[in-house]
């Protein structure tokens, strides 16, 4: 029984990320060059690279500075207004990038 329930919750999960727009990510990005760098390769030392990151990752740490499980004087308010849309879009669109820059 539990087999098929996950089963069903892993295609459900597939789906959604599947359906993310990274074109619509990148238009949303503009914004994350100023610390990320235009190509997701941060050009603050102390900034994470975005760049190849796995979009698990990228969609809990977006939505953890969203909902305020973690906190960041920069991250957290750019984070705020970001839609379930928006944050499936912005890791679509960073992980498709190349980890290299």
């Amino acid at each position: 029984m539990i087999r098929p329930i996950l089963a069903i919750s892993i295609l459900l999960v597939t789906s959604a990320a599947a359906g993310a727009d990274a074109q619509a990510g990148k238009a949303k990005a503009g914004v994350c060059a100023a610390c990320h760098g235009s190509n997701g390769i941060s050009i603050i030392p102390d900034y994470p690279n975005l760049a190849g990151q796995k979009v698990k990752y990228l969609e809990s740490a977006i939505k953890a500075y969203r909902d305020g499980e973690r906190k960041n004087a920069i991250m957290s308010p750019m984070a705020t207004g970001l839609t379930e849309a928006d944050v499936a879009n912005l890791a679509a669109y960073f992980a498709s990038l190349p980890a290299g820059g």
